[in-house]
């Protein structure tokens, strides 16, 4: 009989996001008649960009054809959509990332919890000191508990071993840099799930800090697109789409990206990871190793690929009509962000975030605990959101609403709200 990873036996409850569908699924089976409104996980609700699904088309045709048929594709991705990452999303914006840094990957969720294959394994040496923001998308704390970089968790559900960052109202969300040196720390900005986003004096001192003690910045930058160029940072300058505007940092970061929020691609799945040449850890010996390499090795054991047909349907993202589309779609989501967080202010919430990213945190009213609040929603007002603090115990009193839903559901999900919270404090 095989021994079972015993971290896993670590994790405190069920991943966020079922324990909420089982919440949900017993409600709606209680309850058949219900109309339930969901604006809780981050799932998009519009269809593919046109230009898109006419190059996956195209790209199915051609595979029914004896010259156009592909089988295993190289696992980094086609030059063809690498070289449209490298041109559109970071030389256009002064950033230094050539198109052989970029490794295309069926998720950056997968890709965060994959890079920790490159990390020293625990009881090899050293272990690596961690640091994540809390509150924390919870694929980063999870998945160092399954690869037993932590010990157990605490009554507040935070794991001995790790750093945790306290982003709250009183720092604007912007957690303070840790007075000690760590080994590797991630960062998601736009947030997920405050929607805060980072400046670039922030990612500056950052990236110094990086620099000054050889921490590795894991910087997930899936939202990129939705943040407003035209709507400068607290610094007065706009904000940063990628942490390889901040010179120093391909020195010190590695960037995860996804087409899952800005093209539609949650359920066809393809996004990407810039890791730099130049990019070092150290070996059990103390020497310098790339990085890069090791990524290569890992993506090319263990995963074989995006499908050509997905990768085609991505490249037409950077397609003249593909950009027009994705900037009307991430518009849309973005009007239905600024619909949620004047229509909750208006109703007396105090609410952060909805300006560049598509989330909504909103304070919860009356002293609630956040799963209290998500029950009353779901069973007063039919309407699902995430409760805060289900990413990290300085979520506790907050709730995540998100954009992603069609506009009259969004409507009526406000409507619904309000009437059932007609005197929530602010």
């Amino acid at each position: 009989m095989p021994r079972i990873n015993d971290h896993y036996l670590k994790l405190a409850a069920g991943y966020l996001f079922p324990e909420i569908a089982r919440r949900v699924n017993a409600f709606a089976d209680a309850n058949p008649d219900a109309s339930l409104i969901k604006l809780g996980i981050g799932d998009v609700t519009e269809p593919l960009p046109a230009a898109c699904r006419q190059a996956m088309i195209d790209a199915v045709n051609e595979m029914g054809t004896p010259d156009g048929f592909r089988g295993y594709g190289p696992e980094q991705g086609y030059a063809f959509l690498r070289d449209k990452i490298a041109e559109y999303d970071y030389r256009a914006r002064g950033c230094d990332v050539s198109a052989d840094e970029i490794f295309v990957s069926d998720g950056s969720k997968c890709d965060g919890g994959n890079l920790l294959d490159i990390m020293a394994p625990p009881g090899s040496g050293p272990a690596n000191t961690v640091a994540v923001c809390d509150p924390v998308y919870p694929v980063y704390v999870d998945t160092n508990v399954m690869a037993g970089n932590t010990g157990p968790a605490d009554e507040t559900g935070r794991y001995a071993g790790l750093v945790y960052l306290e982003m709250n109202p009183a720092n604007g969300f912007e957690p303070a840099i840790p007075g000690t040196p760590v080994d590797v720390v991630y960062l998601c900005y736009p947030n997920n799930p405050t929607g805060a986003v980072a400046s670039r004096t922030a990612l500056k001192a950052w990236v110094d800090y990086a620099l000054k003690h050889d921490t590795l910045i894991l910087f997930d930058a899936a939202y990129h697109a939705f943040i407003d160029d035209e709507i400068p940072a607290d610094d007065g300058q706009p904000v940063p789409h990628s942490i390889y505007e901040i010179p120093g940092a391909r020195r010190c970061a590695i960037e995860l990206r996804s087409f899952s929020k800005n093209a539609g691609f949650t359920g066809t799945r393809c996004a990407f990871t810039v890791v730099p040449k130049g990019l070092t850890g150290k070996d059990a010996s103390g020497g310098d190793v790339e990085l890069h390499g090791l990524w290569n090795r890992r993506q090319s054991t263990k995963f074989n690929g995006v499908s050509y047909v997905v990768q085609r349907g991505a490249e037409a993202v950077y397609s003249q009509d593909g950009r027009a589309e994705v900037d009307r779609l991430t518009a849309f989501y973005m009007d239905n962000a600024r619909r949620i967080r004047e229509g909750l202010t208006g109703a007396g919430f105090t609410v952060h975030g909805g300006v560049h990213a598509p989330y909504v945190w909103v304070q919860t009213p009356d002293g609630l605990k956040s799963w209290d609040f998500f029950d009353r929603l779901l069973h007063d007002a039919h309407v699902v959101g995430t409760p805060g603090s289900g990413f990290g115990a300085a979520g506790e009193g907050f709730f995540r609403l998100s954009a992603f839903n069609h506009r009259d559901k969004v409507e009526e999900a406000l409507d619904r709200i309000g009437r059932c919270f007609a005197s929530a404090p602010a």
